[in-house]
């Protein structure tokens, strides 16, 4: 029996059919190293950019695959027949760590979602054989194209078995169905949006924007521990004005009870001395009366 390699309809639960695709060649039979790096640094980081930013925003999901530079292998009877998308996605999978992506052995799933990086050397083969390649057999739903250098993008969405191109909004940003995000410029680089146009960090942006947020946190903490210090200066110059007031109070009553005590005795002796006064008049008088005055001749 002849295997339908090429199936878009319902997964392969033939046995006959299951049976002869355990026959047929396993990621470990086939190449998955071309053996040629990419064009340059830049299309290597803005590869890893669109992975590892998808990957940090889909941290709890284990339904799709996401992979780069890597071969799909698509034609069991031919290993050449194979293409190594810059970025691939496929949806509705198990996440697991594959040398390649061979659609035999994947329930004949293809990428979802190809985004190729240009440069001068592939440039036509990305415009031309391989989007013909993603359109009519892979049928791959959404295909992108960006050159990091020239910044040029493309976008292509599969409509009735065609790609048709989507031009970029102002922002320069098209929508991804498959995804529920954007792809679109920024500083020069393609990234994932979120649906409200906010960049998908990547992992180092992400822990750049912990440091920072910790370093926030560093700052205020700071700042509360110098207001603290303040106020408890200013509590305890207070306390200090506080007590200097009790000192000067305290003095100023000892100052006061002296000065009573002063004005006690002061009285005490004015009245002892009119006392004496009034014994002396007293005494006088009663000398006049024994004597007569004494001052008649």
């Amino acid at each position: 029996m002849s295997l339908p390699i090429f199936s878009f309809s319902e997964p392969i639960t033939d046995p006959e059919v299951l049976e002869s695709i355990k026959a047929l060649p396993t990621e470990d039979d086939l190449p998955y190293d071309d053996g040629e790096p990419m064009e340059t640094a830049r299309h290597r980081e803005q590869m890893q950019i669109l992975i590892d930013s998808l990957q940090i925003h889909w941290a709890e999901r284990t339904d799709y695959y996401v992979g780069g530079n890597m071969f799909v292998h698509y034609d069991p009877t031919d290993k050449r027949h194979s293409r190594g998308p810059d970025v691939f996605l496929v949806l509705d999978v198990d996440q697991r760590e594959r040398k390649s992506w061979v659609v035999w052995f994947e329930g004949m799933r293809f990428p979802d979602v190809i985004i190729e990086l240009l440069s001068d050397t592939t440039r036509e083969v990305d415009k031309g054989e391989k989007k013909v390649l993603y359109e009519r057999l892979f049928r791959t739903p959404e295909y992108y194209l960006y050159d990091p250098f020239s910044q040029e993008f493309v976008a292509y969405h599969l409509w009735d078995g065609r790609y048709q191109a989507i031009l970029p909004d102002a922002a320069h940003t098209v929508s991804s169905g498959m995804t529920g995000l954007s792809l679109g410029i920024r500083d020069g680089w393609l990234r994932w949006l979120t649906a409200e146009g906010v960049i998908i960090p990547t992992p180092r942006e992400l822990a750049e924007q912990e440091r920072q947020r910790a370093e926030q946190e560093r700052q205020r903490a700071e700042q509360e521990r110098q207001r603290a210090e303040q106020a408890y200066q200013q509590a305890e110059q207070e306390r200090q004005h506080a007590e200097q007031a009790h000192q000067y109070a305290e003095q100023a009553h000892q100052q006061a009870e002296q000065e009573r005590q002063r004005a006690e005795q002061a009285h005490r002796q004015a009245t002892e001395a009119i006392e004496r006064a009034a014994q002396a008049e007293q005494l006088l008088a009663a000398y006049r009366r024994r004597f007569g005055n004494l001052e008649e001749p």
